[in-house]
């Protein structure tokens, strides 16, 4: 288990600053949802953490030091389209392969694929299709898997939920806590929608134009929301029924 610290960070674009001093701690082995309406600086948080957005001031720590930017890495993040984070042109097994570190084996390999795809609920045999061949919740799960091959210490998932169906939505959350008691994997879980997040993270922090304007365990931020912020995503959230 590993924590994950945003400290002041800061990210612009030219004369627009996306990110304010943001402030932020995904704790060892938990899932901090990240909330708020779309533009507010929620995926430029995420991307900064992987190296993919330039950090104009702050610092990005995992367990107290430097993320690594080169080598291995050990945050590891999934894109809100699975379609378009895998190749088409590559097998589910190929792409999960290409994130294993060091050179395993063929059947080394081979074992940890079906292991790993096992893992997010997916039949090994799987792993000789194409993701054209897939529907929606079975590249999520894949592109989840291939997040894993990795053994990252810590997952960004950036809406990986809202471009499916609602009964699919369910099935992929029930993996994402699922994944979370079996591997202690720390999370930053990013929505938009405050019904999902209360299905699977145990703090909330909700950012409004670049700025985290409230944080707090679940239960308090969503029970009991301070900043009208919170209470307008509220009003507009839908619940969400539960699936197994």
């Amino acid at each position: 288990m590993s924590a994950l610290t945003f400290d002041q960070v800061s990210v612009r674009y030219g004369a627009h600053t996306v990110l304010h001093e943001v402030s932020l701690e995904v704790g060892a082995g938990q899932t901090v949802g990240l909330v708020g309406e779309s533009g507010c600086g929620k995926s430029t948080l995420a991307r900064a953490a992987v190296g993919l957005a330039p950090l104009t001031s702050g610092t990005i720590l995992l367990d107290g030091r430097p993320v690594p930017t080169r080598g291995r890495r050990p945050v590891q993040m999934v894109f809100q389209d699975p379609y378009s984070s895998l190749d088409p042109r590559m097998t589910v097994g190929e792409s999960i392969a290409e994130a294993l570190p060091g050179r395993p084996g063929r059947a080394a390999r081979r074992q940890e694929i079906a292991r790993l795809l096992a893992l997010v609920h997916l039949d090994p045999s799987k792993a000789g299709d194409l993701p054209g061949q897939l529907s929606g919740g079975q590249r999520q799960r894949v592109a989840l898997a291939r997040a894993l091959a990795a053994r990252p210490r810590v997952i960004l998932a950036d809406e990986i939920t809202s471009a499916l169906d609602v009964s699919v939505q369910g099935a992929v959350l029930n993996l994402i806590r699922d994944m979370r008691r079996d591997l202690g994997l720390s999370m930053l879980f990013i929505s938009h929608n405050l019904a999902v997040v209360r299905y699977v993270a145990d703090h909330v922090a909700v950012l409004h134009a670049g700025r985290i304007v409230e944080h707090g365990p679940t239960a308090r931020v969503l029970g009991d929301p301070r900043h009208d912020y919170t209470r307008h995503l509220l009003a507009s959230a839908h619940p969400l029924k539960e699936h197994t």
